[in-house]
């Protein structure tokens, strides 16, 4: 099976509510996201699984829009009310759950899978790497 990776670095700042450690501070990392994705039948006129530049326009901007450069937070954590006030409700990103590589891993897997379904590809895997030495992946059978 053919497979392609489009690599996507963005800057964005997070907290782990109630981590036991420091990562219950609000603190930010360069994340790389990494999507492989996969023809869901066999490669376009051209021999390719999709253009690169597509992932690019419909990932790439979207992760700018909604997670470079914000505050991604678990939707129960009270950073939101003060985050709020100073930067305001744009500029914050609310997950049902704890902001962790492997939670942003997979909502970037989601959000990937309903992008890219109207070109005939699936998102086979998402990387996020946190840090140079900590990183998560999230794959679906």
């Amino acid at each position: 099976m053919f497979r392609i990776k489009r690599r996507i670095p963005f800057c964005a700042g997070h907290r782990v509510y109630l981590h036991e450690s420091k990562c219950n501070n609000l603190h930010g990392h360069n994340y790389v996201a990494i999507f492989e994705v996969a023809p869901r039948d066999e490669l376009d006129s051209l021999g390719r699984v999709i253009d690169f530049s597509v992932i690019k326009d419909e990932l790439k901007v979207w992760i700018d829009e909604n997670w470079d450069h914000k505050f991604i937070l678990n939707e129960i954590d009270p950073a939101f009310t003060a985050l709020e006030k100073i930067n305001g409700k744009e500029n914050i990103y609310l997950l049902k759950e704890n902001p962790t590589a492997e939670v942003m891993a997979k909502h970037l897997f989601n959000v990937g899978t309903e992008l890219l379904e109207p070109y005939k590809v699936k998102v086979v895997s998402v990387y996020l790497e946190e840090t140079e030495n900590c990183s998560a992946t999230f794959t679906q059978n």
